[in-house]
This record gives C-alpha cells, structure tokens and sequence, in this order.
C-alpha cells in the first residue's frame, strides 16, 4: 500500500441510485451503490461496457443530464452531502477538488481554443487572484511536467491539431493543474495503442504522487487497475457485486462474475485452448431481473437468487462480495 494512504475516507458514496426515464420505460442506470475513496489512495472501478462505471463518476459530480435522475443516495465528500448542494457551490468544487478526466480528450476540449489558454483558463475559473500572465506560466509548467515537448509551442496549438496521446496529456495536463484532492480518470488510455497507453500510464502515477491525489479510475482493463490502484471495485449491470484489495480480488475472486471476468483474459488461456466467455447477455436495464442480476448467467445460481437480492456479505476487513454462496451461517 501506498504510504499516502490513510484511513480516513475523502469520498463516501452510499445507495446512489440513477434513472433514466425515456421514452421507451424507466432505465435502472445505478442501484443503490456504495463505495468510499481514502485519502491518498486509488481505487478503481472495472466491469462490462454498460455496467454503470461512468454513470458512477458523473452521478459523483451531478453531471446527470435529462431525462436522467438521481433519485436517492449520499455522495459525501470531506464531510458534504454533494447531491444536498446548490448549483453554484458544486461548480466550485469541479474542476477545482474533484477534476475528472473524460473519455475522449478530443471531444472534450474546446476545438476552437489554443490548449494553452484552456490549461490556464481552468485555472483562472478556481483562482480569481491569478492574472492571465501568472495563469499561462502556470500552464506551461504543467505543460512540461506532462511531457509536452517544447510546451511554448505546443500551447500555441489547436485540438485537432494534437494526434491522441498528446490531447490527453493536455487533458492530465488540465485536470491536475488545480492539483485536486480527487482525480477521476474514465478510461484514461481506452483510445490510445498500447505503448502511448503505458506511458500515459506512467506519467499518470508520477504526477498524482507529486500532487498527493487520490483516484478514482474506472476502466474496463484489469491490468490498468491492478498497475495503478489499491483496491478494486467489480460492476455488473449498475451493481457493486465485489470489491477489495487489488491482490486479494484478483488473485481469490469470490463472485462468480469476478470469476468469468478473469478467466476471459488471453493470458489465462493456452495456445491451442478457445477463449473462455460467460454464457448469455447483460440484462437490460429496461427491466432488470427481480434478484440477483447476474442470476441468468451464473453457473452457480439457485432459486432465490432469481427473487433475492443478495446483500452485502464482509470476507474479510478489505473484502466484501455480493452473493449467497457467501452468506454466514
């Protein structure tokens, strides 16, 4: 574990449930998730495209758009209900304690604003006493610790004039020249080939040690996770089904899900063996089934798994499952 870390919670997330209600009936994005960021630590959130990850993140920052809604829950940082604030206090607190870096840079940076002047106008948003002078110097000394070859000339540069890797090192570049006490990274790397991806990775953890962030990562890689996280959070169709000590989860999953997720990895399977798939499809959430939502795929599930929902059930002080194959007693 990271010395950083300590035991206090910075983000306490408790039975956050999201909607969507459209046209077609009501959509169960989120169901009653719970979870909770240390401070200095990283944790991330891993699970099938679909399963709830982003939405997590933005029901964090209530960036839920209509006809989405977040109909119940607390999201708790440094001891303030988020959901409970006005627009204008948690627009104070974007950007500037909690920043989140999307998933296509390229979408979200502004494509008719040099990156330099985006860089230092996040800064003058949060910081009113900086003049545009001491903003841009600022700004171009993130640029460098991102990496940037010859910033100066770098910030002079349009969005789409940046190939991938160097538009997210703008972004990183954006996010953390607040220097954040929460970064939440949505599939920083999805969009980049492997080796810009581990480099981004790498300046990634340099720089959010420096800074003393901690982390939110959500990815559906479990290798990005298990290089840059402390703990892991497992997702399936807008529920937490696992979650603890990387090691502890990747190297014991409880759940039968966890299970069929690592096996589908190429390094668990043979040459000449066929890649391993979990039967069936993610439940819509249209009308998700009445118990255990992974009850129609689970190779393990019994009668009351289809009408149950299984609780929460502690291994260990780090390891916590959702399913009764677990359940005391």
């Amino acid at each position: 574990m990271d010395a950083r870390v300590t035991n206090q919670p910075l983000l306490r997330v408790e039975d956050l449930c999201i909607r969507f209600y459209t046209l077609r009936g009501v959509v169960h994005a989120l169901d009653e998730i719970t979870l909770h960021v240390n401070t200095g630590e990283s944790v991330g959130i891993v699970g099938e495209t679909g399963c709830g990850k982003s939405i997590t993140a933005r029901g964090i920052l209530r960036l839920i758009d209509p006809p989405g809604r977040i109909v119940k829950g607390t999201v708790n940082f440094e001891g303030t209900d988020l959901l409970s604030l006005s627009e204008r206090d948690i627009r104070k607190i974007r950007g500037s304690q909690i920043s989140m870096i999307m998933q296509e840079p390229k979408m979200s940076l502004n494509p008719s604003m040099r990156v330099g002047k985006q860089v230092a106008e996040t800064l003058m948003v949060h910081d009113r006493s900086l003049n545009k002078r001491a903003a841009r110097a600022q700004a171009l000394e993130m640029l460098a610790a991102v990496a940037i070859p010859d910033p100066g000339r770098m910030s002079r540069r349009y969005p789409h004039e940046l190939s991938g890797g160097m538009a997210q090192r703008i972004m990183i570049a954006m996010m953390l020249v607040t220097r954040p006490k929460l970064l939440i990274a949505d599939e920083p790397t999805s969009a980049l080939d492997v080796t810009i991806q581990a480099q981004i990775i790498d300046l990634m953890n340099d720089l959010i040690e420096q800074i003393g962030s901690s982390v939110l990562m959500i990815s559906h890689d479990l290798g990005v996770v298990a290089e840059t996280c402390d703990r892991v959070i497992v997702m399936y169709a807008g529920n937490v089904v696992e979650s603890g000590r990387v090691t502890d989860v990747l190297r014991d999953p409880q759940h039968p899900y966890t299970q069929g997720l690592l096996k589908t990895l190429p390094d668990q399977v043979d040459a000449d063996d066929v890649l391993f798939s979990i039967e069936g499809t993610v439940p819509s959430l249209l009308a998700p089934p009445t118990g255990c939502r992974f009850a129609p795929r689970c190779p393990h599930v019994m009668e009351r798994c289809r009408v149950e929902v299984p609780p929460i059930t502690p291994l260990s002080s780090d390891h916590d499952v959702s399913c009764f194959l677990h359940e005391p007693g």
